[in-house]
């Protein structure tokens, strides 16, 4: 089969790989149908996080058709169309009780996340409980739907859980600072939760577009000090009742910190890339953080692929691209160079 593996800083390739096989009991093997690039892929493609030359693509989302589980999958069987959370939690220990299930109290870090998912197959670790099926085929929807039930992998959710762990709530005012996939996943989440006003901080018109379509009732392009400024000039110096970081910078996080009002939640789902943030240093506004990995299977099941299917929330507009895997390469340039927002891959 076809995977992508991480070449060097600013290329990665195609391979040829042996075909995943079931290992472990609670183990599936799905065939990929459509899989995709995330932001956080770019952090070592443009040279960031260190990687070494060969390894894994840190690919992480996608829809597919269970091709084969093992002796102690009961929720799916060969067949089914699924949607395969970049989360594997188990559904029963504490965290995963309470909605939490990137840290699955049961399964290390090394099995509870996805990695290498851009290939044809995938060998998809602690699939009972996780995995999340699909009504159907995937013959049976359209492109566009199919794209909403690929960002169920991780960015819909994602920008669910900045909003979930800031409590926003209806009536709310919210600031999302980022406009990637993930901050422009947290306008829809925003505004599901009733939020009434929401501040999408964005330099680029077709960001800034598409979370007006979302949901976005104001645009902030400056950033820094005066995008802080801005923001507060809007809520008549009082700040956001929830502030979403979606990036990870040490800017992104110090402008969620210094807009939130005091008592406000910063929910943040950006993988941190900051220098220290001494939070003593806002002890006096009773600032609340909050954050991590997206709880994906919890609000996919109990809230965002009814949202899906029911025509509520149409997130895969976050794909404005698409590639086959032979081009894999090209949708990471694009994606850094932002000619697209997310780059969407197709496998033949």
């Amino acid at each position: 089969m076809k995977k992508a593996v991480f070449i060097k800083e600013g290329q990665v390739a195609i391979k040829d790989a042996p075909m995943p096989e079931i290992i472990e009991q609670d183990d599936a093997v799905i065939r990929v149908v459509r899989t995709c690039v995330c932001g956080s892929d770019l952090w070592a493609y443009r040279g960031d996080d260190a990687k070494e030359a060969g390894s894994d693509n840190s690919g992480h989302e996608i829809i597919g058709i269970v091709e084969k589980v093992g002796a102690a999958i009961n929720t799916v069987k060969a067949g089914d169309f699924v949607i395969a959370p970049f989360t594997h939690g188990c559904g029963h220990c504490a965290a995963c009780r309470a909605g939490f299930e990137g840290g699955c109290q049961s399964h290390s870090a090394a099995t509870n996340f996805s990695n290498g998912y851009q290939a044809e197959y995938v060998r998809y670790t602690h699939a009972d409980w996780s995995l999340v099926k699909i009504p159907g085929q995937p013959d049976d929807y359209s492109e566009g739907m199919l794209k909403s039930f690929l960002a169920l992998a991780d960015v819909m959710p994602t920008g669910y859980h900045a909003a979930r762990v800031a409590n926003v709530k209806a009536g709310d005012t919210v600031a999302v600072v980022g406009d990637g996939a993930v901050g422009l996943c947290a306008v829809i989440a925003a505004k599901l939760r009733g939020a009434k006003r929401i501040i999408i901080m964005s330099r680029h018109e077709d960001r800034q577009q598409l979370a007006l379509e979302f949901g976005a009732t104001d645009v902030v392009a400056e950033r820094g000090e005066e995008g802080i400024a801005k923001v507060l000039e809007l809520t008549n110096g009082d700040g956001v009742d929830a502030a979403l970081e979606c990036v990870g910078t040490h800017l992104s996080t110090e402008t969620a910190i210094a807009i939130a009002r005091p008592g406000a939640v910063v929910g943040r789902v950006g993988v941190p890339h900051t220098g220290d943030i001494n939070v003593g240093d806002y002890f006096m506004k009773n600032t609340i953080f909050a954050g991590g990995p997206a709880s994906v299977t919890t609000y996919d099941k109990a809230v965002l692929l009814k949202a899906v299917l029911d025509g509520d929330i149409n997130p895969g507009k976050v794909f404005t691209q698409t590639y086959k895997l032979s081009d894999i390469d090209q949708a990471y340039k694009d994606m850094q160079e932002r000619k697209t927002i997310k780059a969407m891959i197709t496998i033949d």
